[in-house]
Parts: C-alpha cells; sequence; structure tokens
C-alpha cells in the first residue's frame, strides 16, 4: 500500500514538475505574442507604386508606424494583374512581420487566368476591408475632346473603335469596368493593358492613350490638377471629395455601377492574437483626421468590415465578377 503512496506521490511531483516547466516555455512565447511586432512588418502591394493601391497603403502604414512603434514597409511587388504579388505574399513565413494589401482585381483574377499559384480564400486570412472607390471615367482632354458622358458616348457611336482605353493589366478591375461599360452602351473602345495603374496614368496624362476607367483613388490627384478629366463616377451618388463630378446615372448610364476596393490580408496561419492586433490597429488609424481626411479627398468614406464579414464580401464579388467575365466575354489577351 505505501508503494502505491509513494508511486502516486512521485508521479504526481513529475506531473507538476512537467506542467510548470511547461507554463516556464509557454511564458515567453505569450510575452512574445503580446510584444507583437518587435520588428519591421511588410505590407507586399502587388502593384508598381503610384496606383490606386498605393494611394490607400502608404497612408495606412504610415499611421501603424505610429502607432505600433515599428517601421511598416511598402514592398512593391507588380506583375500578371496583382497575382505575382499576391503569389509571394501567400509563401511569406506567417509569423505576423508579412501582410498582402490586395484588391477587386484578386475576386476578378479566378475567372480570368487558367491557373494562380495561390488561391485567396484559402492561402490568406481576410483582416479588413481598407476602402472601397466608385470607379471612374477620365479621359486626356486633349485627345479627347468631349465635356460629359453623354458626349463621351455621342463620340464613342459616331468613331466606333476610334478611342483606346488603357487599364493596369489584363483582368484588373479597370479592364473589366471599361468591358462591362462597353457591354451595357453598346460601343467600342480598344483595350491597351499595361503593369499597374501608375504606368497606365502616366501615359494618359502624357496624351499617349485616349481614357481610362480607373478607380477614384489613384485619379483623384490627376483630376484635381486638371491633368486628367472626370467624366463620371460608377456610383448611385456623386463620391466625397468631389461633388462637380457627375454618377453614370446622370450621364445616361444608371446600371453603370462599379467600384473598386482595397483589403488587407494576412498569410494562412498567422496568430489569431496577432490578426486581431492588427484588426485594432486598423480601426484606430482609420479614426485619425489624418486618414479621415486623406480618405475624403481621395473620394471614399471610411470602411468597417473585419474579418470573416470582409472575407464573406470578397466571396460574393468573386462570383459577382465571374458573372461579369462570362457575359462580356473578356480574355486574357485584351
Amino acid at each position: 500500500m505505501s508503494s502505491d503512496i509513494n508511486a502516486t506521490g512521485i508521479t504526481r511531483r513529475r506531473l507538476l514538475q512537467t506542467a510548470a516547466g511547461s507554463a516556464a516555455l509557454a511564458a515567453p512565447f505569450a510575452r512574445a505574442q503580446g510584444a507583437w511586432p518587435t520588428k519591421p512588418v511588410t505590407i507586399v502591394v502587388p502593384f508598381p507604386s503610384g496606383g490606386g493601391t498605393d494611394a490607400f497603403a502608404r497612408p495606412l502604414s504610415a499611421q501603424l508606424t505610429k502607432s505600433l512603434g515599428k517601421q511598416v514597409i511598402i514592398d512593391n511587388r507588380g506583375g500578371a494583374g496583382g497575382t505575382v504579388g499576391a503569389a509571394i505574399a501567400s509563401k511569406a513565413a506567417p509569423d505576423g512581420y508579412t501582410f498582402f494589401m490586395g484588391a477587386v482585381h484578386h475576386a476578378i483574377a479566378p475567372s480570368m487566368y487558367p491557373k494562380l499559384d495561390y488561391n485567396l480564400e484559402t492561402d490568406f486570412i481576410p483582416v479588413g476591408l481598407v476602402s472601397s472607390v466608385p470607379q471612374v471615367i477620365v479621359v486626356n482632354p486633349q485627345r479627347v475632346p468631349v465635356a460629359d458622358l453623354k458626349g463621351l458616348l455621342a463620340y464613342l457611336r459616331a468613331n466606333p473603335g476610334k478611342l483606346n482605353y488603357a487599364s493596369a493589366g489584363n483582368g484588373t478591375s479597370h479592364h473589366l469596368a471599361a468591358e462591362l461599360f462597353k457591354l451595357q452602351t453598346k460601343t467600342f473602345i480598344t483595350h491597351i493593358p499595361y503593369r499597374g495603374a501608375g504606368p497606365a496614368l502616366s501615359d494618359l496624362i502624357a496624351g499617349q492613350v485616349d481614357m481610362m476607367f480607373d478607380g477614384l483613388g489613384s485619379s483623384a490627384t490627376h483630376i484635381k490638377g486638371g491633368r486628367i478629366k472626370a467624366l463620371a463616377v460608377a456610383s448611385p451618388k456623386r463620391a466625397p471629395g468631389f461633388p462637380d463630378v457627375p454618377t453614370s446615372a446622370e450621364g445616361g448610364v444608371p446600371t453603370y455601377q462599379v467600384a473598386t476596393w482595397y483589403g488587407l490580408w494576412a498569410p494562412k496561419g498567422t496568430p489569431k492574437e496577432i490578426v486581431e492586433h492588427m484588426q485594432a490597429e486598423m480601426r484606430k488609424a482609420f479614426a485619425t483626421p489624418e486618414l479621415q481626411s486623406a480618405w475624403n479627398g481621395l473620394g471614399t468614406d471610411m470602411p468597417n468590415l473585419y474579418g470573416d464579414a470582409f472575407g464573406r464580401f470578397v466571396t460574393s464579388e468573386t462570383k459577382r465578377w465571374a458573372e461579369v467575365v462570362k457575359a462580356s466575354g473578356a480574355k486574357m489577351d485584351g
């Protein structure tokens, strides 16, 4: 009997010692998690600098840098309509030091690309919506001598195929927004794909191309500077900060409504605590006067969509754009 008691006592002591040892090992990990970040954080932006994603990513990263106390770095990885950068981000270590800022283009890509090196819904964790801005129809005023959307429609119908439009690449929202416009208005405009909105806008401003169906965020400063002319925003109401730009409905195309949105993801496997910490930091950043002013200047309201709710929104957008691709007959060759 006494040997049984002694054995039980030894077993209990060993269990207590093992538990204490495990707790000691877990404590530094818990402290490390709570102290995140301890080094710079990278946000992969899958487009060249100067585009719409940059227009929101850089002000957000500046605010996050202030509140986190560690540098938040933008890493531009353009190519293939944003899919190259997405693939790179999907393979990053899920340690909380790499995030991915994608866009509506990534909800379109599954319908346009026969094979992708990543899956947006299974290789990433949805963190939150960064912004949603209406698409805007912009022209180079020297190349396209029209005053408004009605004038553009008249010109297109009188000169089929004469005008061209730039996009951020095959399969991007710029491409699909234009194809949807052509489908709804029964017009034809030649597609000129680029490797991002920044290079496309540069050529539009320089007069190398005629027009663009762009996210208002990337065109905003150029519209205000008079370098390009906005004919209409593809939304039910006029955009914040741009009260003088009519809606597409006011221009005679009430069914044409397209938004360009941007969001933040983390690689699959990123600890839940870090994802939640980043969501809290995003909420703080969006509440600052700096970002509220910046977002208004870029033609959008402040977002409030996080986690699973943001993920469900992306799923619905993927289905929506698949229908547009099918109806328009858009192909990768433009």
